[in-house]
């Protein structure tokens, strides 16, 4: 009876089936004679490349999932080489053949995913790390304790297509849990806190390579894996207001023209003076060699008025008692001694106005060298804005020290310029003084020559007396004189060494400042012509910068297959394997169940 039940039902579910059967077939006669299957049409295609990477970076699986967006449904072939295929919209079976994947999808979205065996990541990544400095497996580092660092370098993969590594930009983060882990550093990337962890991340630009470091003391190192994902750096990047900079950048191109503009005046300023210094320097030279020959000659000078105020007083001493002892060819002797006097006196007169008219020359080109200097001052305040500027330190330090020598000089100049007018006049009365002392000694040379001359009376004898008793008296003033000019002559020789000491030193540092400006002129020059078009270029690299990172025009390509076309997007997201302490597990004794009679029974039957 249970048999024909069985029969029974057997039947009434064939004859169920039949009906869809016959309907089937009939369906699929149709169908050929149309012989044609509904092709489908996409509108677009994304593509989300998932990877896992080992600890220190390398491949190890690959997959991508693929979502078209079915405009009209049929048959749809889209292009890769995977090594695995596995639907995941619907039940429909995908079909690879030759890098084409044929499928029958509805309208809508439709997912499916390709696995991959031998593909390469656009990326080279690899991760190295660090306990107390030395380099560990990462698989060693485990549960570890001390100062760790990671390492993660990044670079371009040349066997794979470089538009991914060119307009790509990549986002690496990693967290660290704040228990385990203190004081953590990362010069490059961004902390932030996320609960009990602590979020490091970094950006990677397109077509740059890095290397990111993450450091920290632990303890029971543990860590849940690095997360990369990479997406086009296709957002349109708005150009910064940089008006108000180049608008300070042509008050500074101003400011430094205007510069140049003071260091060449400075220049030519410096050169008169230099020049100025240089006759200066000649004139004093000079003048000190001739009063240092004045000075030399000055004791046979006054050794010689000396002689002659004894001859005078021998003379008049002998006149008083008596004429018989007096001798004509003594009276001659004494007056060509009195005109040499007066013609070596005058000479040295006018060779000191010979030298205080060169002096004067000399003098007047300093003091024009001198006031061609500028008065205007630059502060410390504008040194510091030229520092900032960028120009040359060197150039700028150059042109601090030129204008405070600059500075010093003409201070100094002020300060010492009355001694400078003071030698011109101390020159025209020495000068004078000696021309007095020649004229005086050539009246007494006269009147001695005029008694000589007139002997032959006794008249003329007594006139002889009278004069060269007052011969003699006048020539004890004038010798006292001599003697005085002859020590104020060896003081200004003495003194005047020390003056033309720091009269040389004065040239010689305004020709070394001179040579300073010079270059200092040709470097404000330079700096000038290189600073002039600054705010047209700094507008230019701003540009050039804003179009190397704008990649809103860059347009998605497949990365599993060139023959892809519609591309919406393409992503990739990455992520490295954790570094944990394994898990012992305990191992539990099966609990035996209590058996009841009959199950103890019906096992001794098995």
């Amino acid at each position: 009876m249970r048999r024909i039940r069985k029969l029974l039902l057997v039947f009434a579910m064939i004859m169920l089936v039949l009906p869809s059967l016959f309907v089937s077939a009939a369906a699929g006669d149709d169908g050929s004679e149309e012989d044609t299957t509904q092709k489908g049409e996409v509108s677009s295609k994304d593509e989300v490349v998932y990877g896992k990477l080992s600890a220190a970076g390398e491949r190890q699986e690959l997959y991508v999932v693929n979502t078209l967006d079915i405009e009209k449904e049929g048959e749809v072939v889209d292009y890769g080489s995977y090594a695995s295929l596995k639907n995941l919209t619907n039940l429909s079976p995908l079909e690879q053949q030759d890098g084409a994947v044929t499928f029958n999808a509805p309208e809508g979205k439709f997912y499916y995913q390709g696995n991959m065996d031998d593909q390469s990541l656009p990326w080279d990544v690899s991760i190295t790390y660090l306990l107390d400095g030395k380099e560990i497996a990462p698989e060693e580092l485990a549960g570890r304790d001390g100062h760790v660092e990671i390492k993660i370098a990044t670079s371009a993969n040349e066997k794979v297509d470089q538009v991914f590594f060119e307009n790509y930009l990549l986002q690496i983060s990693l967290s660290l849990n704040l228990d385990n882990n203190r004081n953590i550093e990362a010069p490059e990337g961004t902390l932030a806190n996320a609960g009990k962890n602590k979020q490091v991340t970094f950006t990677v630009m397109p077509e740059k390579e890095e290397e990111l470091v993450v450091e920290a003391d632990v303890s029971d190192f543990e860590l849940d894996g690095i997360d990369i994902t990479a997406v086009p750096s296709s957002m349109p990047i708005e150009s910064p207001d940089i008006d108000e900079m180049t608008g300070e950048m042509d008050t500074l191109t101003d400011a430094i023209a205007e510069v140049n503009g003071g260091v060449a005046d400075l220049e030519d300023g410096v050169a008169q003076l230099n020049d100025g210094a240089e006759d200066l320097r000649g004139g004093s030279k000079e003048f000190k060699d001739g009063i240092s020959t004045l000075d030399r000659s000055s004791g046979e000078l006054v050794n010689g008025s000396k002689s002659l105020k004894q001859a005078l007083e021998e003379m008049s001493a002998s006149l008083a008692n008596s004429s018989e002892d007096i001798d004509l060819g003594d009276l001659k002797q004494l007056e060509d001694g009195l005109y040499q006097m007066a013609d070596g006196i005058n000479q040295a007169s006018k060779g000191l106005v010979t030298l205080k008219n060169n002096y004067a020359n000399a003098y007047s080109s300093l003091d024009k060298a001198m006031a061609a200097i500028p008065d205007y001052q630059i502060s410390e305040e504008e040194f510091k804005q030229l520092y900032k500027s960028g120009a040359d330190p060197g150039v700028l330090d150059k042109l601090k020290e030129t204008y405070t020598a600059a500075r010093t000089a003409k201070g100094t100049y002020s300060a010492v310029q009355e001694g400078f007018d003071a030698v011109s006049g101390t020159l025209e009365q020495v000068s004078g003084s000696l021309a007095d002392m020649a004229d005086n000694l050539e009246e007494m040379a006269n009147k001695l020559s005029s008694s000589r001359k007139n002997m032959d009376s006794a008249d003329s004898f007594a006139q002889l007396q009278d004069g060269i008793s007052e011969l003699a008296s006048q020539y004890a003033s004038f010798h006292s004189g001599l003697v005085e000019y002859t020590d104020g002559v060896n003081q200004l020789s003495s003194s005047y060494g020390e003056m033309h000491n720091g009269i040389t030193g004065l040239a010689e540092g305004v020709g070394e400042t001179a040579n300073g400006v010079s270059d200092l002129h040709d470097g404000t020059n330079e700096l000038e012509d290189a600073t002039s078009n600054l705010p047209e270029e700094m507008k230019d690299e701003v540009n050039e910068m804003m179009d190397e990172y704008d990649k809103s025009d860059f347009n998605p390509v497949s990365f599993v297959s060139k023959k892809n076309e519609k591309i919406n997007s393409v992503q990739f997201v990455l992520k490295t394997e954790s570094i944990k302490q394994e898990e012992q597990k305990e191992t539990e004794e099966p609990v035996e169940e209590d058996k009841g009679f009959w199950a103890r029974l019906k096992n001794l039957f098995k």
